[in-house]
């Protein structure tokens, strides 16, 4: 037990020299600041994701389980309003502030809802991990904040209309899960020592978590994002790649490891479940946030631009949306489906030019899924009306 209090203090104590080369006292070159500011936010990342966690003790578990995935991907809102923020005085940053919210979004399918699936057959040797019915409610919303989705590259910009539509679907499912029946949290680690401790130390101790995680993100995240885009210059790097992929990679990198930590105890459902509520949160509030964060740095309501090469990354993750929203249809994702998910996402991540034709392809597997499993379709409505 003691080791747990352990990873408490030490992901408490990898975010401090970031957070002293944010306030001046160490100096570096922008890899060594890239380097230190994303070492604090993982650690940040993990505090935050524990009192997440232990919060479920003190709400309902429909309402607990979708704060704690907007929660474990606060760091992963941070970076990427600074980059649209940063975007109303360095134009330039537009493509980077698209670049990480769609990096985000295809690295939380492509890898982590495969990895589960994965982790689960080699240690029960189950071709399939189910979900639980209530979550029709997910896969109704990530369906229609998909096909929404394909209007912005229509378009050619992010406007606050989209912020709108997106908050609106965001609020109506926070609206539903909030109605699900409680259970007893299946706590672990650092989260499950400081949820047995009493009612009153327990919630001090979970405020002071969040309002420290909360601080080293909010204080190294825009500095992280310039470092970043200065690290591929110096290095020779494709800035818009090394954004999309490691940016990303940071700041959800405690979600992963929690989730997997669920999958390899044999929880699952649990692991799947939260990993398609990020989904959820990351497809409405990351891309509403940008065009909001953009205007309130210019100072007047404008829409966020998409040039060519954005417009088709927009397409390309909405497209597989549609199509990991198709496998789930039947309430769960075997390893068929996995592969054919970590696949696609790997061609598309090392070829960088067959963008569109693997978005094209997303969407004639996911029709292709849709019609075989269509009979599903009216089970996963009438969850609405629940």
């Amino acid at each position: 037990m003691r080791r747990h209090w352990w990873w408490l203090v030490a992901s408490g104590v990898v975010a401090f020299p970031g957070l002293a080369m944010r306030v001046g006292l160490l100096h570096g070159g922008p890899e060594v600041e890239a380097l230190l500011f994303g070492v604090a936010i993982v650690g940040g990342a993990f505090i935050l994701s524990w009192a997440a966690e232990v919060a479920q003790l003190d709400m309902s578990q429909g309402l607990a389980l979708s704060l704690l995935a907007l929660i474990a991907v606060l760091p992963e809102y941070v970076v990427d309003a600074s980059f649209a923020w940063l975007a109303a005085s360095k134009p330039e940053y537009v493509h980077y502030a698209v670049a990480n919210m769609t990096g985000a979004n295809r690295l939380l399918i492509g890898i982590a809802w495969p990895l589960v699936v994965f982790l689960v057959w080699f240690r029960f040797r189950r071709t399939r991990v189910e979900l639980e019915e209530g979550h029709g409610l997910e896969l109704i919303v990530l369906a229609a904040a998909s096909l929404y989705a394909f209007t912005m590259p229509l378009k050619g910009s992010i406007s606050l209309v989209d912020f709108v539509v997106m908050l609106a679907l965001f609020i109506f499912y926070m609206y539903r899960v909030a109605k699900m029946p409680s259970e007893e949290p299946h706590l672990v680690g650092p989260a499950r020592l400081v949820g047995e401790l009493t009612p009153w130390l327990r919630r001090t101790v979970m405020a002071g978590m969040a309002l420290f995680s909360a601080a080293v993100i909010l204080l190294v995240a825009h500095p992280f994002a310039e470092a970043l885009v200065e690290s591929g210059t110096s290095l020779g790097i494709d800035e818009f790649l090394l954004v999309q992929w490691v940016a990303p990679l940071a700041s959800e990198a405690p979600e992963f490891i929690v989730v997997l930590l669920f999958a390899w105890r044999g929880m699952s459902t649990a692991a799947l479940g939260t990993l398609v509520s990020s989904k959820i949160n990351q497809w409405t509030l990351l891309v509403g946030m940008l065009p909001l964060v953009y205007s309130i740095a210019l100072g007047e309501p404008t829409a966020l631009p998409l040039d060519t090469r954005q417009q088709h990354e927009v397409f390309l993750t909405a497209a597989q949306s549609m199509f990991a929203m198709a496998l789930l249809l039947n309430l769960s994702l075997s390893t068929v489906g996995a592969s054919m998910i970590l696949g696609l996402f790997l061609v598309q991540a090392v070829f960088p030019e067959t963008r569109m034709v693997v978005g094209f392809v997303y969407l004639v597997l996911a029709v292709l899924v849709l019609i075989r499993t269509r009979h599903h379709l009216g089970p996963t409505f009438r969850t609405l009306r629940r």
